[in-house]
């Protein structure tokens, strides 16, 4: 199967895929794997076309800040137990440090799944696929919205930061001047959203969105053959996760 066919999976496919990823990691139950599901995304996102780069970039800004504050506090502020090691005054704790390693093991693995599933999905395909299994179209909409929302207002904010830039606001040094310099870009950010969801409803309802009739969808999507065959090889994947969790308890 081709990056061009992964593409052209359906979107209900796509989030069967996360769904048994993330069913998976409470079959095995195992910390190894859970930090493997980084990889294992990563894999599967280069194999929908996705560039490598962008799923590592996205997965550290998401996770790393997150993950570094987890092992600090459990493993060094909440003693417990013996203490594993010492550098200088600070006191690494063995409990403390096991438990940091659980719990960031089950973030890391949640949250490459919702990674790999954003990138891999376009929220417009999402949509449409959800609204075609049943869907209510205003909540497909609004779905829609919310989903669109934080990669529209970054690059607006970008334009918004730009445009401050050029008309002389000071918007990079310590601290203190980058928070001044946020008041003038989260108010025109702010009240740009509001404008751009406003138009968006009066051009819906020009074009008949509550008009109760079924809709007729421009850029519609279909089921393949090779959606089956995903489906029938994320069976057989359960199945072996099970399979491996007996053989181990056992």
């Amino acid at each position: 199967m081709t990056k061009n066919d992964m593409k052209k999976l359906y979107p209900i496919t796509k989030l069967f895929i996360s769904l048994a990823l993330i069913l998976s990691l409470f079959i095995v139950s195992n910390y190894i794997y859970n930090y493997c599901m980084a990889i294992i995304c990563g894999v599967i996102a280069v194999c929908f076309g996705v560039s490598l780069k962008t799923y590592v970039k996205r997965l550290f800004f998401s996770l790393f800040w997150l993950l570094l504050a987890i092992f600090i506090v459990q493993s060094i502020f909440l003693p417990s137990g013996e203490v594993l090691f010492k550098i200088g005054i600070i006191s690494v704790y063995k409990e403390g440090l096991f438990k940091a390693v659980i719990l960031t093991s089950r973030i890391t693995a949640f949250v490459s799944i919702l990674t790999l599933l954003i990138l891999i999905t376009p929220a417009k395909e999402f949509t449409i696929a959800l609204e075609k299994k049943g869907l209510n179209p205003k909540a497909a909409f609004i779905l829609l919205l919310s989903l669109q929302m934080i990669p529209e207002m970054t690059k607006q904010a970008n334009v918004i930061m730009n445009s401050q830039k050029a008309r002389g606001v000071e918007t990079e040094g310590n601290i203190l001047v980058r928070a001044k310099a946020l008041i003038p870009v989260f108010i025109p950010l702010v009240l740009s959203s509001i404008v751009n969801t406003e138009e968006k409803a009066i051009t819906l309802e020009a074009r008949g969105f509550s008009i109760g009739e079924k809709r007729t969808i421009l850029d519609d999507i279909k089921e393949t053959e090779n959606d089956k065959k995903i489906k029938i090889l994320l069976v057989i994947f359960l199945i072996l996760c099970i399979i491996w969790r007996v053989y181990v308890l056992f």
